[in-house]
């Protein structure tokens, strides 16, 4: 089993830049693929990035691609989400999730964190 708990969430102005963390607990976590997903306020949870056990094979959303970064650590058990150049419509509340699978599956995760709200001023 794995417990997630993001932080690094808040307020940035358009163009500016957040790095969000997701700390993993459980010896298993190198074992899982990590993804991130958002969930804006009256719309679907919607997939942003993944990446495998060995922080390889990165996939992103088409909306992120080239203004996401996703990267791992598993001495650490965290996981990164460097976002740049963010925009209005990146707000959301940002869910890292545990899964198993390849990365470009979307329906392979069984643990979730609480999720971290992010909220881009125009």
């Amino acid at each position: 089993q794995v417990q997630l708990v993001e932080s690094g969430g808040g307020l940035v102005p358009a163009g500016g830049s957040l790095r969000l963390s997701c700390a993993a607990s459980g010896r298993a976590f190198p074992t899982y693929v990590m993804g991130w997903f958002r969930q804006a306020p009256g719309k679907e949870r919607e997939f942003v990035a993944a990446i495998n056990w060995s922080g390889g094979s990165p996939y992103y959303a088409d909306s992120v691609k080239g203004r996401f970064t996703i990267s791992r650590d598993n001495a650490k058990n965290t996981v990164l989400l460097q976002m740049n150049s963010l925009r209005p419509e990146d707000t959301s509340v940002y869910y890292c999730a545990a899964g198993r699978g390849p990365t470009t599956a979307t329906d392979i995760y069984t643990y979730w964190g609480q999720g971290t709200q992010v909220t881009v001023s125009s």
